[in-house]
């Protein structure tokens, strides 16, 4: 089982992709647009035919009180596009601190702040889609 783990941007898209065994996830790429959504899901569903993919996971942003907000509910119906333009099953993760935990990460590696700016989504992507493998919930945990 192979998943795609996506971090929706203003201006960019995180990707990152598991390994064929969907245990391991790792930065992929980062795809840039202008709110263009239509054209974002034409991206995604080439990634997801030439690397295979078989379920996405899509962060969901969250307010610190646990509300949605309207990047929340943008991620609801990006779900919703995603799924019927590429009839494949996607999940939502709760992406809260997703970004400032990449951040630190990369700070840790020594990464500098240009090279930061550069990969902070994919990396953020890859925390999404990392957490979600870690959770179980694919094999009914």
């Amino acid at each position: 089982m192979r998943y795609l783990g996506l971090d929706l941007g203003s201006k960019t898209l995180g990707v990152a992709i598991s390994d064929k065994t969907g245990l391991i996830a790792s930065s992929y790429t980062i795809i840039r647009h202008n709110e263009e959504y239509d054209r974002l899901i034409d991206d995604i569903k080439k990634i997801v035919d030439e690397k295979q993919i078989d379920e996405i996971v899509l962060g969901l942003p969250k307010n610190m009180n646990n509300t949605i907000g309207p990047k929340g509910e943008l991620s609801f119906q990006f779900k919703e596009k995603i799924e019927n333009k590429l009839n494949i099953p996607v999940h939502l993760m709760d992406e809260r601190l997703t970004t400032k935990q990449a951040n630190d990460l990369l700070i840790f590696n020594d990464t500098s702040r240009k090279k930061r700016k550069q990969v902070i989504d994919s990396m953020a992507a890859t925390i999404i889609l990392q957490s979600y493998l870690d959770k179980g919930d694919k094999y009914g945990k």
